[in-house]
């Protein structure tokens, strides 16, 4: 190898230690910048060549300028921030419900619940005094308030979720958008095949849109040959080099909430993600809250019932001169057990009294609700009619299909006793609690309007105190249709599910937390930048490039020497 050959491979080597020193400073640079993934320069040696026998290197080449990633672990990586948002975003809405319901508080359901059903002992203790039974009328719309204001509460709370479940599609779409642009000026300025270095700024911010992506679905993302990379959510593609599809927000009805939910707008497909922000929304507001909304529907129309089931048995101070039931029947002519009633009676029968305020005389009727299956079975109109045959009562079926009662002298009043099929309280008649959900339980306007009317004999007008009895211990009294679960077993079952099933969501959610920050940890050490290590690269392309400079001086001056001979 002549003298000027060496020289040109001492000048490569000083162009390789130039470029691996600007990597070095590219990365210290970017110590502290998010995203950012460590550099480093690929050096391979030149080939040799043959002079005379011998076979004398050339030198070093840069081969290319690579990121220092792996690709298996980044997917692990956004695989872990698709589940720890999806179980921080239910974490945070169990927090949520757990303080809108306040259990322990001055203010939950079984403080108004204790206060309302305490109130039934004062009735006992002064059953003649009209006062202390309006008393006990309040509290019951205390009750019913309080749990109009948690379904109210927990209602809103899931239409807030809806709202950012439609605000997802324009972030997903902004996202899926950079990535396919990104695609684009990747593979331009990588140049396919041409080059093995990769567009590290580039690449730097995809891996950030990826992620950011991952936060709001799941995704799977597969490099292409071209340096473009395909991402997927379940089975479709969002991305594919440099086309992305669009997504948009489709609406469905449920329990009058038109709830939101993303789908493919070229195919009209929904969008199932499992994890991310967006499962992490939808299973709240459908699962979690949705979930306690029924429940507390369910535990609400069992209080209405079977609290109305005991109280229409019983009589007040005085009786009623006219009455028309709450609930109506959509079909008539069907039985009342199929008649669209929203609480379903059964087979029994029930007495109606009609009493003369003039002389006291009262006159009883048994009234047979037959409901057993067997042969015709009462409907609202058989029930219209036996009880307009009851001498000095009049009844008839409105427009709405509700049941009117009406006395036929202002002489005459009327009251109910021993309902054994639970027909009264189905239709609304002579009962405390109105409404059927958590979202319209209320008092009664009858009772409310009139408080002497509470029901608290069984006896007949003002005789006993029978029925508060009954009514004072219903809170633990158990309940046939609920597999004999009292009412504090139904409660109880309500906020003890939501704690429970809080607690857990909390440890998947810290579990998925710590899960993403050890891979974090694994990806800063092999992608992130050690300002040590780099100091010592810096140092060992400082000593290669002078090396090479005082390789060169002396090439120069054995140059010199031979042109002066």
């Amino acid at each position: 190898m002549s003298l000027y050959g060496s020289i040109r491979l001492a000048a490569n080597t000083l162009r390789a230690d130039q470029i691996a020193l600007q990597v070095v400073g590219q990365n210290i640079a970017n110590a502290n910048t998010p995203g950012y993934i460590r550099e480093e320069v690929l050096l391979t040696p030149a080939a040799a060549q043959r002079k005379g026998k011998l076979l004398l290197g050339l030198g070093v080449n840069v081969e290319a300028v690579v990121q220092k990633i792996d690709h298996f672990l980044e997917e692990r990586l956004r695989g872990a921030v698709s589940e720890r948002m999806g179980a921080e975003t239910e974490e945070s809405t169990y927090m949520q419900l757990e303080s809108v319901i306040g259990e322990l508080s001055d203010t939950d359901l079984s403080t108004a619940m204790s206060a309302f059903f305490n109130s039934m002992n004062e009735v006992l203790n002064q059953p003649e005094s009209v006062s202390v039974r309006n008393l006990a009328v309040l509290q019951g719309v205390t009750l019913s308030a309080d749990i109009n204001r948690l379904g109210d509460r927990v209602l809103q709370m899931r239409t807030d979720l809806n709202r950012r479940v439609s605000n997802m599609a324009d972030d997903i779409n902004r996202l899926t958008e950079e990535i396919r642009v990104l695609n684009i000026r990747i593979a331009n300025t990588e140049g396919g095949d041409v080059s093995a270095s990769d567009a590290v700024g580039l690449r730097d911010q995809r891996l950030v849109a990826l992620e950011r992506l991952s936060e709001l679905v799941d995704i799977r993302v597969q490099e292409q040959p071209s340096g473009g990379v395909a991402v997927y959510a379940g089975g479709d593609f969002l991305v594919f080099e440099g086309t992305s599809r669009q997504v948009e927000i489709g609406t469905e009805g449920e329990d009058g909430l038109s709830l939101s939910y993303v789908k493919l707008s070229d195919i009209d497909a929904r969008l199932n993600p499992a994890g991310g922000e967006l499962a992490g929304l939808m299973a709240a507001r459908d699962e979690i809250l949705g979930g306690f909304l029924d429940r507390l529907d369910d535990f609400a129309g069992n209080l209405a019932f079977e609290f109305n089931k005991v109280y229409s048995q019983g009589q007040g101070l005085h009786g009623y001169r006219q009455l028309t039931s709450e609930f109506g029947a959509s079909d008539t002519a069907a039985a009342l057990s199929d008649a669209g009633l929203v609480f379903t009676p059964t087979n029994g029968s029930f007495q109606v009294i009609v009493r003369n305020k003039q002389t006291d005389q009262t006159k009883t009727t048994d009234i047979t609700v037959d409901l057993n299956g067997i042969g015709d079975e009462t409907s609202l109109e058989d029930l219209t009619a036996a009880l307009d045959a009851v001498e000095g009562l009049s009844a008839e079926v409105t427009l709405g299909g509700k049941l009117a009662l009406a006395s036929d002298s202002v002489d005459q009043e009327f009251i109910f006793s021993g309902d054994t099929s639970g027909v009264l309280a189905a239709l609304g008649l002579n009962t405390f609690f109105s409404g059927s959900s958590a979202r319209d339980i209320g008092v009664n306007q009858v009772v409310r309007d009139d408080p002497a009317t509470f029901a608290a004999s069984r006896g007949g007008l003002g005789v006993d105190t029978d029925n508060a009895v009954e009514l004072a211990a219903f809170l633990d009294r158990p309940i046939a249709s609920r597999n004999n679960a009292s009412l504090t077993v139904l409660y109880d079952r309500l906020t003890s599910e939501t704690t429970q099933a809080s607690a857990i969501t909390q440890a998947a959610a810290e579990g998925a937390r710590t899960f993403e920050t050890t891979l974090r940890g694994q990806k800063l050490a092999t992608s992130g930048v050690s300002l040590d290590e780099e100091a010592v690269r810096m140092m060992a392309f400082q000593r290669s490039f002078q090396a090479s400079a005082r390789y060169i001086t002396t090439l120069s001056e054995l140059l010199g020497m031979l042109v002066q001979l």
